[in-house]
Order: structure tokens, then C-alpha cells, then sequence
């Protein structure tokens, strides 16, 4: 069996690995139309980081792993093929700013209907809108000239947290499969779901329908990111009322029902899915005349928005509502620790807000470069998604922005640091060397709710922390 990916991204890349790993036998073939990237796959410095990637990349490729920007040859001689393509909110046209761009989805059909001369299983590994499939099969038939070629399509949707994605491979919750209810559907589940069960146990793998499986990777990011919205809309009252959030998260997290997980206040969610799969869950739910329901889950993107919004004009508010001129050094970058993913990171609107309010933003993040910091900075809403984006290619330097290799000199002369990513390192930092070199009064706003506040309010620190009690200075001003 020969299995080939179209995508080498922060999905395609680490799933095909850790398949390869398990699955000795199985020849896996990630390719890319992207030069620079595959030769980053084939180097000592891969594209993404993520925790055990190098390890799991090193010990399978050039054995049965291989990444190839040779597209054609390697899809035509796969049974099968995953599709692992950006699927970014529309920027213009009907449903722009909600609904999912297919552009890619649909020239990676025509990609393999071009190039097939033997019938494959056709694996929607992206996150994609409820039928999908049934569109592509369309694309497929109509466009490969081989009448005898079969294309079966299956849904089997990630659920990866970055971070932990290795991990998440090699013990995942679930694996689902989504296949047609036909003779030859319930086949090609079957045949996937064997290439699972070199490491899954069986019970944990999943099997539904196309349309199930579809709309269950949708919800299953509405919903963790509705918690993460809660938790955050509660944390606005508990900083009126003088509650802590994080007692109130582990009182409630004590109740079975509701557990502890994704019940951590902080400056808002970010990362690659949870928006865009919010939003193009609205737009589905509009076309269908569910606008109720739309609304309700609009609302969950709306709260996050408002987090962040919030969390600026608490920054302005404490420091005598002006940081015009003022040094604001912004820790971490990425949207959560242990990866260098900035998509949607809160980090980028935070960095907007107070260079819209005249601040001089230096930022440090231990994973991110400083192309990355200047290019999100750089970028229109949702940009950050499309490929060939114009102004990818034409970032340039945000005036008014800094990036520091070192910590200690991005918050040096610092009126306020701004902890935006909750990253282990920033809990070792000598805060009694940062007070002193800062000008004071030196304010510090958590973001993330991991810092020790007590002992930053012993050095002399002005503390602001995300749905704590207020410090008696910021109440007072």
C-alpha cells in the first residue's frame, strides 16, 4: 500500500509522520507544490515546531516517509490520498468573513483526478464545511478521463491540539472515519481504519457517515472554544465584583459534568481553527435558515473579541489612560506555548490596540522569528490563511514595533509587560532585575494567569491579572 498527503502543513506533516512510524510497511508520501517547505521536511530544521516531531521525523523518513514536491507521480501511484489544504475564511464575495474558502480543496480534487490511474480512497483530512464531499466527488468523476477510476471520499477530520500533536497521534481520544453508506463506502472505512489500528485500539475508532463526521469536527471546536469563551466572560465579573476566577474555574471543574479542561481565563483563544470553524459553522447554519442558531454561536467569537478588547483598555486604563510614547513589552507571541504557531493569536490584535493607542511594542517569544512577528502585524484580518496572500510577500517593518532575542532587553526601560503566551520560561525570570530597570511605576498585566502576583506585588510591581481583584492601584486610577 502506498499512502500520499497533498499538504505539508502543520497537519499533513506530523500526521504523516507519526502514520509512517507506525505503519512500517506503508509507503507515506507527503507533497507540496511549496519548494521552500519540502526542503525544510527533508532538512535538520523542519517547518513547525512541535514537541517529539524532530524524533518521529528523523527515525521514519527515508525509510517508508518521504516528502516530494512531485506531485503527479506520487498521487498516481497512491491508493490513498489525503488532503491536507488550507480551507481559510472567505475574504470577499458571498459569505466573506464567515464562509470556508474551497479554492484549494477543489484544485487538489482536480490534482488527483488528473493524475489517477487507479481508483483511490480520497481522505478530507482539512477542516471543511458539512458536504464537502459530496461536492469534490463531483469535481473527481467529472475530471479524471480514465472511466474505469473509482474515487471513494472519506471524511476523517484532525483533532490535534499543537503543543501536543505527537502525542495526540500516538494516543488519540478518537479516531473518526466518515464514509458513505454504501457496499464500496463501508470498504474504504474499513481499509483506513485497519491502517488505525497499526497503533489505535479499535474501540477508539470511530465510524459514521460522511455528513456526521463532517459536522463533528465543526463542533467539537465550537464547543471547546464556547468554554474557553465562558470561563473569560466570567472572568470580566469576577474583576467587577472582586471574585477569582480561577477559584470559581476550579469549584465548577470539580463537577463531573463539566470537568477542568479549556477552564482557564486568559486574554482569548487563538490558534488556526477555533474562529474559522465557529464562523463557517454560522455561515452553514444561515444557509439553512438557522439564524438563531448562528447567532448563538457568533456569539461565541464575539466574547473572545471582547477579551482581548477588554484586556487593552484595561492596559490604558490602569496607566493613566494614555501609553502614548510608552515602552509596553510584550511577552510571547505565539498563541499558546510549546509551538511556534501565531495564526490568530491573541497576541497580534493586543499588539494592534496598543499601537493604535501611540505605544512602542517590543516583543519577545521564545519559538516565534521576528518574520513572523512583522508579517502578522503586517496582515489584514484573515490574510494570515491564504498562501499566496500579496502582503505575505510585502510585510514590512510596523512602526512603532520591536523584536528582541532576549527577554530581559525587550522589557528594558519597559513602563509595562504585557505576558500574552504562557510560556514556562516567563515563571523563572528575574523579576526583581526586570522592576529595576523598568520605569516605574512598573505595571505588569497577565494575560495568561501564570505568574506568582503576590510575589510580584512584594518587588513593587503594579499587577493586573485576567479575572483577579483588582489591584487597590488600578482600582484606584
Amino acid at each position: 500500500m502506498k499512502i500520499s498527503c497533498i499538504g505539508a502543513g502543520y497537519v499533513g506533516g506530523p500526521t504523516m509522520a507519526l502514520m509512517a512510524l507506525k505503519c512500517p510497511e506503508i509507503e507515506v508520501v507527503v507533497v507540496d507544490i511549496n519548494e521552500a517547505r519540502i526542503k525544510a521536511w527533508n532538512s535538520d530544521e523542519l517547518p513547525i515546531y512541535e514537541p517529539g516531531l524532530d524524533e518521529v521525523v528523523k527515525e521514519a523518513r527515508g525509510r517508508n516517509l518521504f516528502f516530494s514536491t512531485d506531485t503527479h507521480k506520487h498521487i498516481s501511484d497512491s491508493d490513498i490520498v489525503f488532503v491536507s489544504v488550507n480551507t481559510p475564511t472567505k475574504t470577499r464575495g458571498i459569505g466573506a468573513g464567515r464562509a470556508a474558502d474551497l479554492t484549494y480543496w477543489e484544485g487538489a480534487a482536480r490534482l488527483i483526478a488528473s493524475c489517477s490511474k487507479s481508483s483511490k480512497i480520497v481522505v478530507e483530512k482539512s477542516t471543511v464545511p458539512v458536504k464537502t464531499a459530496e461536492a469534490i466527488g463531483k469535481v473527481l468523476r467529472r475530471n479524471c478521463e480514465e472511466s474505469s477510476v473509482q474515487f471513494e471520499i472519506l471524511s476523517n477530520p484532525e483533532f490535534l491540539a499543537e503543543g501536543t500533536a505527537i502525542e495526540d497521534l500516538k494516543t488519540p481520544d478518537r479516531v473518526l472515519i466518515g464514509g458513505t453508506e454504501t457496499e464500496s463506502g463501508r470498504r474504504a472505512v474499513q481499509v483506513l481504519k485497519e491502517v488505525y489500528e497499526h497503533w489505535v485500539p479499535s474501540e477508539r475508532i470511530i465510524c459514521a457517515n460522511l455528513w456526521s463526521a463532517e459536522l463533528s469536527k465543526l463542533t467539537a471546536n465550537a464547543f471547546l472554544a464556547q468554554r474557553i469563551s465562558s470561563i473569560n466572560a466570567i472572568s470580566a465579573l469576577c474583576e467587577k465584583t472582586g471574585a477569582d476566577v480561577q477559584q470559581v474555574s476550579h469549584a465548577i471543574a470539580t463537577d463531573s459534568r463539566i470537568g477542568p479542561k479549556f477552564l482557564n481565563a486568559s486574554v482569548g483563544f487563538g490558534g488556526s481553527c477555533f474562529q474559522k470553524d465557529i464562523l463557517n459553522l454560522c455561515y452553514v447554519c444561515e444557509q439553512h435558515g438557522l439564524h438563531k442558531v448562528a447567532d448563538y454561536w457568533k456569539g461565541v467569537v464575539d466574547m473572545n473579541d471582547y477579551q482581548k478588547q477588554r484586556f487593552v483598555e484595561n492596559v490604558v486604563g490602569s496607566m493613566f489612560n494614555t501609553v502614548v510614547g510608552k515602552n509596553i513589552a510584550v511577552l510571547g507571541f505565539a498563541f499558546k506555548k510549546d509551538t511556534g504557531d501565531t495564526r490568530e493569536t491573541p497576541a497580534i490584535d493586543v499588539c494592534h490596540g496598543l499601537l493604535e493607542e501611540g505605544a512602542v511594542v517590543n516583543i519577545y517569544d521564545p519559538k516565534v522569528s521576528e518574520k513572523q512577528v512583522y508579517q502578522d502585524l503586517s496582515l489584514e484580518k484573515f490574510e494570515w490563511d491564504i498562501p499566496m496572500s500579496p502582503s505575505k510577500s510585502n510585510s514590512k517593518l510596523k512602526e512603532g514595533v520591536a523584536y528582541h532575542f532576549d527577554p530581559y532587553k525587550a522589557i528594558d526601560n519597559a513602563h509595562a509587560i504585557c505576558v500574552l503566551t504562557e510560556w514556562d520560561e516567563f515563571k523563572t525570570y528575574d523579576y526583581k532585575k526586570i522592576f529595576d530597570s523598568m520605569v516605574k511605576p512598573a505595571f505588569i498585566f497577565d494575560g495568561r494567569n501564570v505568574l506568582d502576583h503576590a510575589a510580584l506585588r512584594e518587588i513593587g510591581f503594579i499587577v493586573y491579572a485576567i479575572g483577579k481583584p483588582l489591584d487597590p492601584f488600578v482600582k484606584a486610577s
